[in-house]
Protein backbone atom coordinates (compact mmCIF):
# COMPACT_ATOMS: atom_id res chain seq x y z
CA UNK A 1 0.00 0.00 0.00
CA UNK A 2 1.56 2.95 -1.04
CA UNK A 3 1.57 5.80 1.22
CA UNK A 4 0.64 9.63 1.19
CA UNK A 5 1.65 13.24 2.49
CA UNK A 6 -1.10 15.45 3.54
CA UNK A 7 -0.52 19.07 4.62
CA UNK A 8 -2.86 19.74 7.88
CA UNK A 9 -3.52 22.99 9.66
CA UNK A 10 -3.30 23.05 13.01
CA UNK A 11 -5.15 25.77 15.36
CA UNK A 12 -6.14 26.93 18.69
CA UNK A 13 -7.75 29.58 20.64
CA UNK A 14 -8.34 28.25 24.18
CA UNK A 15 -6.35 27.04 26.92
CA UNK A 16 -6.32 23.25 27.73
CA UNK A 17 -6.22 22.20 31.18
CA UNK A 18 -3.44 19.28 30.70
CA UNK A 19 -1.88 21.21 27.80
CA UNK A 20 -1.57 24.56 28.86
CA UNK A 21 -1.53 27.61 26.43
CA UNK A 22 -2.52 27.24 23.04
CA UNK A 23 0.78 26.69 21.44
CA UNK A 24 1.73 23.68 23.92
CA UNK A 25 -1.40 22.13 22.24
CA UNK A 26 -0.32 22.26 18.97
CA UNK A 27 2.26 20.68 20.23
CA UNK A 28 0.60 17.75 21.81
CA UNK A 29 -1.76 17.00 19.10
CA UNK A 30 1.75 16.91 16.99
CA UNK A 31 2.80 14.72 19.59
CA UNK A 32 -0.39 12.65 19.59
CA UNK A 33 -0.31 11.98 15.59
CA UNK A 34 3.16 10.89 15.27
CA UNK A 35 2.66 7.33 15.95
CA UNK A 36 2.77 4.11 14.30
CA UNK A 37 0.59 5.12 11.89
CA UNK A 38 1.14 8.36 11.20
CA UNK A 39 4.31 9.63 10.56
CA UNK A 40 4.94 13.55 11.01
CA UNK A 41 7.83 14.85 8.74
CA UNK A 42 7.43 18.59 9.12
CA UNK A 43 6.26 21.25 11.27
CA UNK A 44 6.02 25.07 10.57
CA UNK A 45 7.07 27.59 13.25
CA UNK A 46 3.62 28.50 15.18
CA UNK A 47 2.50 31.88 14.30
CA UNK A 48 -0.42 34.48 15.98
CA UNK A 49 -3.22 35.19 13.99
CA UNK A 50 -6.62 37.35 14.33
CA UNK A 51 -9.54 35.53 14.94
CA UNK A 52 -12.03 34.75 11.83
CA UNK A 53 -15.79 34.87 13.41
CA UNK A 54 -17.44 36.36 16.48
CA UNK A 55 -14.46 34.78 18.29
CA UNK A 56 -12.17 37.88 20.28
CA UNK A 57 -9.07 35.04 21.37
CA UNK A 58 -5.97 35.25 19.09
CA UNK A 59 -5.21 31.92 17.23
CA UNK A 60 -2.13 30.25 17.53
CA UNK A 61 -1.31 28.60 14.07
CA UNK A 62 0.77 26.07 12.26
CA UNK A 63 0.91 23.29 9.64
CA UNK A 64 2.11 19.96 9.40
CA UNK A 65 3.41 17.52 6.45
CA UNK A 66 2.23 14.01 7.76
CA UNK A 67 2.99 10.82 5.81
CA UNK A 68 0.30 7.52 6.69
CA UNK A 69 -0.85 4.68 4.57
CA UNK A 70 -4.53 5.94 5.44
CA UNK A 71 -6.99 7.58 2.72
CA UNK A 72 -8.23 10.77 3.37
CA UNK A 73 -11.51 9.97 4.70
CA UNK A 74 -9.21 7.78 7.56
CA UNK A 75 -7.47 10.56 8.28
CA UNK A 76 -10.14 13.02 8.67
CA UNK A 77 -11.33 10.29 11.20
CA UNK A 78 -8.20 10.23 13.23
CA UNK A 79 -7.92 14.12 12.98
CA UNK A 80 -11.46 14.18 14.38
CA UNK A 81 -10.70 11.85 17.35
CA UNK A 82 -7.96 13.72 17.87
CA UNK A 83 -9.71 16.95 18.31
CA UNK A 84 -11.98 15.24 20.22
CA UNK A 85 -9.61 13.61 22.88
CA UNK A 86 -8.75 17.55 23.36
CA UNK A 87 -12.27 18.92 23.93
CA UNK A 88 -13.22 19.79 20.97
CA UNK A 89 -16.90 19.32 20.74
CA UNK A 90 -18.87 19.57 17.27
CA UNK A 91 -21.91 21.39 17.96
CA UNK A 92 -22.12 24.88 18.76
CA UNK A 93 -21.62 28.19 17.00
CA UNK A 94 -19.32 27.70 13.89
CA UNK A 95 -16.48 30.06 14.08
CA UNK A 96 -16.08 29.93 17.97
CA UNK A 97 -13.15 29.66 20.45
CA UNK A 98 -12.05 26.21 19.98
CA UNK A 99 -9.46 24.17 21.86
CA UNK A 100 -7.85 22.07 18.80
CA UNK A 101 -8.71 22.64 15.05
CA UNK A 102 -6.88 20.52 12.44
CA UNK A 103 -7.65 20.37 8.66
CA UNK A 104 -6.30 18.63 5.61
CA UNK A 105 -5.44 21.36 3.44
CA UNK A 106 -3.70 18.87 0.72
CA UNK A 107 -2.79 15.61 -0.02
CA UNK A 108 -0.22 13.99 -2.75
CA UNK A 109 -3.61 12.56 -4.11
CA UNK A 110 -4.88 15.75 -5.75
CA UNK A 111 -8.25 16.53 -5.61
CA UNK A 112 -10.49 14.75 -3.35
CA UNK A 113 -14.49 14.85 -2.03
CA UNK A 114 -16.53 12.99 -0.31
CA UNK A 115 -19.04 12.65 2.27
CA UNK A 116 -21.97 14.91 3.20
CA UNK A 117 -22.75 17.91 5.50
CA UNK A 118 -20.30 17.68 8.73
CA UNK A 119 -19.21 14.86 7.39
CA UNK A 120 -18.14 15.94 3.80
CA UNK A 121 -14.72 16.45 2.80
CA UNK A 122 -13.22 17.96 0.53
CA UNK A 123 -9.58 18.63 -0.83
CA UNK A 124 -7.92 20.87 -1.21
CA UNK A 125 -9.48 22.54 1.91
CA UNK A 126 -11.91 24.97 0.02
CA UNK A 127 -11.27 27.99 1.74
CA UNK A 128 -7.15 27.71 1.86
CA UNK A 129 -5.91 30.22 -0.96
CA UNK A 130 -7.23 32.71 1.34
CA UNK A 131 -5.86 32.16 4.51
CA UNK A 132 -2.79 33.82 5.03
CA UNK A 133 -2.75 31.86 9.07
CA UNK A 134 -2.06 28.60 6.54
CA UNK A 135 -0.36 29.79 3.33
CA UNK A 136 2.31 31.58 5.57
CA UNK A 137 3.31 28.57 7.63
CA UNK A 138 2.80 26.42 4.45
CA UNK A 139 5.47 28.34 3.02
CA UNK A 140 8.04 27.26 5.37
CA UNK A 141 7.48 23.61 5.16
CA UNK A 142 6.24 23.17 1.74
CA UNK A 143 6.02 25.62 -0.39
CA UNK A 144 6.92 24.15 -3.64
CA UNK A 145 3.80 22.03 -3.22
CA UNK A 146 1.18 22.62 -6.16
CA UNK A 147 -2.31 23.37 -5.42
CA UNK A 148 -4.08 20.80 -7.74
CA UNK A 149 -6.57 22.87 -8.63
CA UNK A 150 -4.85 26.10 -9.72
CA UNK A 151 -1.18 24.59 -10.17
CA UNK A 152 0.21 27.17 -8.31
CA UNK A 153 2.63 26.53 -5.69
CA UNK A 154 2.33 27.49 -2.09
CA UNK A 155 4.83 30.38 -2.09
CA UNK A 156 3.07 31.66 -5.46
CA UNK A 157 -0.48 31.47 -3.54
CA UNK A 158 1.09 33.21 -0.62
CA UNK A 159 2.80 35.83 -2.61
CA UNK A 160 -0.71 36.68 -4.45
CA UNK A 161 -2.38 36.61 -1.03
CA UNK A 162 -0.15 39.18 0.74
CA UNK A 163 0.12 41.16 -2.38
CA UNK A 164 -3.64 41.58 -2.25
CA UNK A 165 -3.69 42.26 1.17
CA UNK A 166 -0.49 43.68 2.50
CA UNK A 167 0.20 43.29 5.94
CA UNK A 168 0.31 46.98 8.06
CA UNK A 169 3.56 47.93 9.10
Amino acid sequence: MAKHTYLIALGSNMRHPRHGAPRKVLAAALDSLDNGKYEVLAASPVIDSAPLGPSRRRYANGVALIRTKREPDEVLHKLQKVEHKFGRRRRGAAWGSRVLDLDIVLWNGGPWAAGEGDESLVIPHPAFRSRDFVLGPARRIAGTWRDPLTGLTINQLHARLTKAFPTPR
